[in-house]
């Protein structure tokens, strides 16, 4: 049986929706596409070496989008 994708609701703010979009635009994927690869570039890492992908991740961060 092929691996069943789990739907599951998702809030972002316009900044990071828009970065994401933009992102997604260059790498020629979907938003929905995007942020799954994202995800599962994030569980790789944690994976590898149990760490998370920066140690500030739970930073707020500033998103210079214009």
């Amino acid at each position: 049986m092929a691996d069943e994708k789990k739907q599951i609701p998702l809030r972002l703010s316009d900044k990071l929706y828009k970065a994401i979009v933009a992102w997604a635009e260059d790498d020629f994927r979907s938003v929905n596409g995007q942020i799954e690869y994202l995800l599962t570039e994030c569980v790789k890492q944690r994976k590898k070496n149990g760490k998370y992908v920066s140690d500030e991740i739970d930073k707020q961060i500033e998103l210079d989008i214009k």
